[in-house]
């Protein structure tokens, strides 16, 4: 080092992630600043409310600097510290709560029918929320957290096929929930 200021804004996660393996504290901040948001929101697509996901977050944050030396780079520091929360969400719901909400949810669970839109958009969040809550899990892990199905099935401590089911069958609710707005659009068009 020259001892000139490090601009961590401009090094990539990388680079922060060698930094604070050797104790750097500001580079490991300039990773909570860029990737914090996204590590809320997946725990609050998962079912956190806003404080439990501020606080599982910090939580995942802290996890991430004490086994900083487990990263190596080979995938993105995100998908990393992302899979990181879920499981850390997934270790503090109570395990009744958990079983109950995977395993007796089913067909008939989440589907509102209720139109989830946002300025003539769907907003992707609400979406999810009328999921049912073993969907928006499985769903969440393997598309949010980037967990392949067997891990998401070891996380929840579920059979593989019924992670599977899941994913499925929340993918098919988002998709008809998705295809909602351009439906709506092109029947506007074709009427006007």
């Amino acid at each position: 080092m020259t001892g000139h200021p490090i601009n961590f804004a401009a090094l990539h996660d990388v680079e922060l992630s060698g930094l604070a393996a050797t104790g750097d504290r500001k580079a490991f901040g300039e990773l909570v600043r860029r990737h914090g948001a996204t590590v809320r929101a997946l725990l609050r697509r998962m079912g956190a409310d806003p404080a439990r996901a501020d606080d599982l977050a910090q939580d995942a944050f802290i996890a991430a600097f004490e086994r900083i030396g487990e990263f190596r780079g080979e995938g993105t520091f995100a998908a990393w510290v992302r899979k990181i929360a879920a499981r850390l969400y997934l270790k503090k719901l109570p395990r009744e709560k958990r079983l109950q909400s995977l395993e007796e949810m089913g067909e008939a669970e989440g589907d509102t029918g209720a139109e989830v839109r946002f300025a003539g958009r769907i907003d992707l969040d609400e979406a999810l929320k009328n999921l049912g809550e073993g969907e928006r899990l499985c769903v969440s892990l393997c598309y949010g957290a980037g967990l392949s199905h067997v891990e998401a099935a070891d996380a929840l401590k579920l059979p593989l096929g019924t992670v599977k089911s899941h994913v499925k069958r929340g993918l098919e609710k988002l998709r008809a929930r998705l295809a909602q707005p351009e439906r709506a659009a092109e029947e506007r068009l074709g009427n006007g």
